[in-house]
């Protein structure tokens, strides 16, 4: 016994022996640094540790995900040594089967890094995006194995082996209790659709099964029901029968509409008092004694939204509520309003502009520190930043600092503004044309455009310089000057052209600016040899001094690729003073644009855009100042300036007629843009365009053609490329006659979509 008690109190002295540090030292840490290693003890050089002390400060460097391996020793003088293996780091990641060599994807959805840690977690929730990735693509049972190959420098090599599943193609779709609703209401809102003959096409049903989707296409039925008032709509899960043989489906439906509600009142109620009743009701669409509509309710409580926002209440929550009388079917529609308090600006953050300078941001911005908060400035800031054109994209988030204030933090991404341009086109007339320009619509950072341009073809060329500050001091004006000389030949002549202009404007509202400019031009024409155009009083030389005003209204939300808002542009210039030409002429040009992705689910754009073009001879009218069609622009398929009233037969002429301009054009384009290569910046155009040129019989010439009616038809290609916008339209002319000059290819880069 007495044996057995000293062996348990031995045991129990050892168990419980506490070392003294002398030093602690540190081998095989890489990644963290002595310093920080220590900070993270509990003890320190003096202090006595035990193993349990020892044992958490391992584990506590091992939390750090660092780390393999970590022992420690201690040698007898009380020298504390902590031994660490690293984990290896990944220098190299490829993926096979599936996108391979597709770095967007590994930064994107892979998510690892080069040079970043071994972790087997992080692979793991990568495989798991991987699978994800692929189900959205309508394939299931893929399966993805990595392999590990640790290299002869101590790295890894990772390798996500993809073996994609099947496509599953739903064959049949049915619904049963449907008796308000048809069923194909439901196909703009569902993502698993029945399969229809050419599903290829664009606008057809492709049929290919969504597994992702399956849970959430119950709830968008339910919601369409809802947009017809059946309040009490029952959908349930559906029920899905795979043929894996055929690899096809057939999906079902299980419908209990119930029956339609309608409003039976309209009440607001705020908890606190900010504005009148009256003015909140004149926002509602919703009307008392119509059916309920889910989708107008969600819209009225945004424009409520708004409405309180605007008036500084930032932290404004609209809480709806629905309280239907199933006994009656009719439903009050209850807005709650709680406005919290009026917000403040504190501060304005601006980052990601490496280039332009934060001033030419600020003076974008219609909040600033110390003004009250707007939610409608705050979306007009977002949409005057995207139409200058500096930035490849831009979000302002707001920033939260107590109930009376909040910070704005303006985030940008640059995009190239200074590039050499190239644009041109094809005609079996024409040639080839080259344009080169050396641009930069905002030099130094600073919004400044400026500009020099070389345009050459078999018949044009053109050289020009420009300069223009759309912010002068930072004021509302605008400023620019630009000097050309050109030369064009217009199948019959050729026209000289050396001038100038400048001109100020001014910017009266946020979407409405003006213009006031000079231009004074020296023209000249140029005949083949032994041309009777010598004595032709059409063609003699001129200059011309012009005044041009112009008024344009813009309240797109982005320069290059809008995909909301219109464009309306008014301009007349007024030539004669002190110079030969002497006329009145008028540009009118409008455009629209709308992103029709919430209707579709996919970024389509559709655009419209209509010029009027009208000249009114005071005097004298030179050939070369008339109007003239065809080309990006006006009419594709044709070439450039081609589409012209025509006099009668003249042998100077090199077709046997000459064009002599028209007095006034209209021409209309409709475009649908579609993403091809969204990650590339890469878009499909399809267009229709149509066009009319005209000019008034006139005394001192018989007319073959006064009157032209043409159109085009084709699909292009836009890519928002690294050294600015490109555009390729191949093109085929509608209503073509003998003697129209075609183009089936041209190019633009630089240009607004």
């Amino acid at each position: 016994m007495r044996i057995f008690l000293a062996t348990l109190l031995t045991l129990l002295a050892v168990n419980s022996f506490a070392y003294t540090i002398k030093s602690i030292k540190y081998e095989g840490m890489v990644h963290m640094s002595e310093s920080v290693a220590l900070r993270m003890l509990k003890f320190e050089v003096g202090d006595e540790v035990d193993d349990e002390t020892l044992d958490v400060s391992i584990k506590t460097y091992y939390k750090q995900n660092y780390f393999e391996d970590i022992w420690v020793d201690m040698d007898k003088e009380g020298n504390l040594t902590f031994h660490f293996k690293e984990k290896p780091l990944i220098s190299k990641i490829e993926l096979k089967g599936w996108k391979e060599n597709d770095s967007d994807t590994i930064k994107s959805i892979i998510q690892i890094k080069v040079g970043s840690l071994y972790d087997e977690k992080k692979l793991e929730a990568a495989k798991k995006r991987i699978i994800e990735a692929i189900n959205q693509d309508a394939k299931i049972d893929s399966v993805v194995e990595i392999f590990k190959e640790r290299l002869e420098n101590g790295s890894m090599k990772v390798t996500f082996y993809v073996n994609e599943g099947e496509e599953i193609i739903i064959k049949k779709l049915e619904y049963s209790g449907l008796q308000g609703l048809e069923g194909d209401i439901f196909d703009d809102v569902i993502a698993n659709k029945e399969h229809e003959f050419m599903g290829w096409l664009w606008g057809r049903n492709d049929g290919k099964m969504r597994v992702e989707d399956l849970a959430y296409d119950p709830l968008r039925i339910r919601d369409m029901y809802m947009q017809y008032g059946y309040l009490d709509a029952n959908v349930k899960e559906p029920f899905v029968k795979v043929n894996f043989d055929k690899y096809t489906a057939d999906i079902s439906y299980q419908i209990k509409e119930g029956e339609v509600y309608s409003v039976s009142a309209i009440t607001i109620n705020q908890v606190q008092h900010v504005i009148e009743d009256d003015k909140i009701k004149e926002l509602i669409k919703l009307e008392v004694d119509k059916p309920f509509n889910i989708k107008t309710f969600r819209e009225d409580s945004n424009r409520i939204k708004t409405l309180i926002a605007d008036l500084s209440y930032a932290f404004v929550q609209i809480v709806p509520d629905l309280k239907k009388n199933e006994k009656d079917k009719t439903v009050e529609v209850v807005f709650k309003i709680m406005p919290g308090e009026r917000v403040k600006i504190r501060d304005v953050l601006i980052s990601g502009n490496s280039r332009t300078l934060d001033r030419i941001i600020r003076r974008e911005l219609y909040l600033g520190p110390g003004d009250m908060y707007s939610l409608t400035d705050l979306t007009d800031s977002r949409s005057a930043l995207g139409r200058l054109g500096f930035f490849d994209g831009n979000t302002i988030e707001e920033k939260r600092v107590d109930n009376k204030t909040m910070d704005l933090i303006v985030k940008v991404k640059e995009a190239p503004t200074g590039n050499i341009q190239l644009g041109g086109g094809y005609g079996s007339y024409g040639g080839l044309l080259i344009s080169v320009a050396v641009n930069d619509r905002n030099i130094w950072g600073s919004g400044i455009d400026m500009g020099i341009k070389a345009e050459r073809s078999e018949l044009t060329s053109t050289y020009s310089f420009n300069i223009s500050n759309p912010r002068l001091n930072d004021s509302d004006f605008s400023g620019n000057f630009s000097i050309y000389t050109s030369d064009y030949e217009y199948n019959d002549y050729r026209v000289l052209s050396d001038g100038l202009n400048f001109g100020i404007g001014h910017r009266f509202t946020r979407y409405i600016s003006g213009y006031i400019g000079y231009e004074f031009s020296k023209n000249a024409y140029e005949f083949d040899e032994n041309s009777t155009y010598y004595n032709d009083p059409t063609f003699e030389n001129y200059s011309k001094s012009s005044v041009v005003l112009s008024l344009k209204f813009d309240n797109t939300d982005d320069f290059y690729l809008p995909r909301s808002g219109i464009t309306i542009g008014q301009s007349v210039e007024n030539a004669g003073l002190g110079a030969d030409a002497s006329f009145i002429k008028t540009k009118t040009t409008f455009g629209a644009y709308k992103g029709l992705e919430e209707y579709f689910g996919v970024d389509i754009i559709a655009r419209y855009k209509a010029r009027f073009y009208y000249v009114k001879e005071t005097g004298f009218l030179p050939v070369a100042e008339r109007f003239y069609m065809g080309g990006i622009g006006s009419v594709r398929g044709y070439e450039s300036y081609s589409i012209s009233p025509k006099t009668k037969l003249d042998v100077n002429a090199k077709d046997g007629v000459r064009r002599f301009g028209g007095e006034y054009t209209a021409s209309n384009n409709f475009e649908l843009s579609f993403p091809l290569v969204p990650k590339a910046k890469m878009r499909l155009v399809t267009y229709l365009d149509w066009g009319y040129i005209a000019t008034p019989e006139k005394a001192e010439g018989d007319f073959l053609i006064k009157n032209l009616s043409r159109g085009g038809y084709g699909a292009g290609l836009e890519w928002f490329s690294p050294v600015g916008p490109i555009q390729l339209m191949f093109s085929k002319p509608l209503g073509q006659e003998a003697g129209d000059k075609t183009a089936a290819f041209e190019f633009t880069m630089g240009q607004r979509f």
